[in-house]
């Protein structure tokens, strides 16, 4: 096997054309820079250099070795650095799930403070459910949630990002969309509802049947997907409840409105991880997220 140093010598060489200045540049005696450079052309099996006692010339394979071991000098050189980097968590790669909702809103920003502080770190983005994410981040599969869950497995960690409103969705034609008054929860009592999903969207489902006489008769559709959701409704399949940053989605047909008698900001969105996580990278995001 050929080194390193055989290479550096065989590239000084091959840049000065002259064994007594490549010598000189790498601060050594011509004869072990001469015994360096013979083991590496022994090694590679074919002659890098034509010399005699006037010149020396790169061979048609020094001159293609000579590319590749350029490379290979550079790579030996900043492979410390980015070790190093990679351990501070400056560089790397960071996995990250998202529920489609929260694309709506602080996934944008979020994505830009990191790629400003962190230029290093490469980002994964997945779009999924929040109890996907949980069953990810207990295997490995990503490094950093950003979901909706009332309470958090002991393996995982979580941050408040967000706190926003439950608004309604309603066509625009909607009798509810033009009172003369503010909505109230009773409002909703009797409409047809596109509600979440019981099983795969858990929180809000939750969320709803706490704050909501739920009338489980008119529920038209049950959905994980908020965009689905706001979909059906601008075709007047019922009403959605949806998070406040949904509303920055400009679906034509479809109105929010706010509730009077509903608590400001009740709606969260965590980052979430696991706590036994080693990724470097990981530790200087959630820095951030709390900052």
């Amino acid at each position: 096997m050929y080194t390193l140093d055989q290479v550096r010598c065989f590239v000084a060489v091959a840049e000065h054309l002259h064994f007594g200045r490549a010598a000189a540049a790498l601060s050594m005696t011509q004869p072990p820079l001469s015994r360096q450079v013979q083991k590496l052309e022994r090694f590679v099996g074919v002659d890098l250099l034509e010399r005699d006692n006037r010149r020396v010339v790169l061979t048609a394979a020094g001159e293609a070795f000579l590319d590749n071991a350029r490379v290979l000098l550079a790579m030996s050189d900043r492979a410390p650095q980015d070790a190093r980097r990679i351990a501070s968590g400056q560089w790397g790669r960071l996995s990250v799930g998202f529920t489609a909702a929260s694309g709506f809103g602080i996934l944008g920003s979020l994505v830009t403070a990191i790629e400003e502080s962190f230029p290093g770190i490469d980002l994964d983005l997945h779009e999924m459910v929040t109890g996907e994410q949980l069953e990810n981040l207990a295997e490995g599969r990503i490094d950093l949630g950003l979901g909706r869950l009332d309470s958090t497995p002991p393996s995982v960690q979580s941050e408040l990002l967000l706190a926003e409103r439950l608004l309604l969705a309603v066509p625009k034609d909607h009798p509810l969309a033009h009172l003369e008054r503010p909505l109230r929860k009773d409002d909703v009592t009797g409409q047809p509802l596109i509600m979440h999903s019981a099983t795969r969207a858990t929180y809000f489902y939750d969320l709803l049947v706490r704050h909501f006489p739920i009338d489980h008769h008119m529920v038209r559709h049950s959905l994980s997907q908020v965009l689905t959701m706001i979909n059906l409704v601008a075709d007047n399949h019922g009403l959605a409840f949806v998070p406040e940053s949904a509303a920055l989605v400009s679906v034509p047909g479809v109105r929010y409105l706010a509730f009077e008698d509903l608590s400001e900001e009740i709606v969260e969105l965590k980052a979430l991880w696991n706590t036994q996580t080693k990724n470097p990278a990981l530790k200087q995001v959630v820095s951030l997220l709390r900052s």
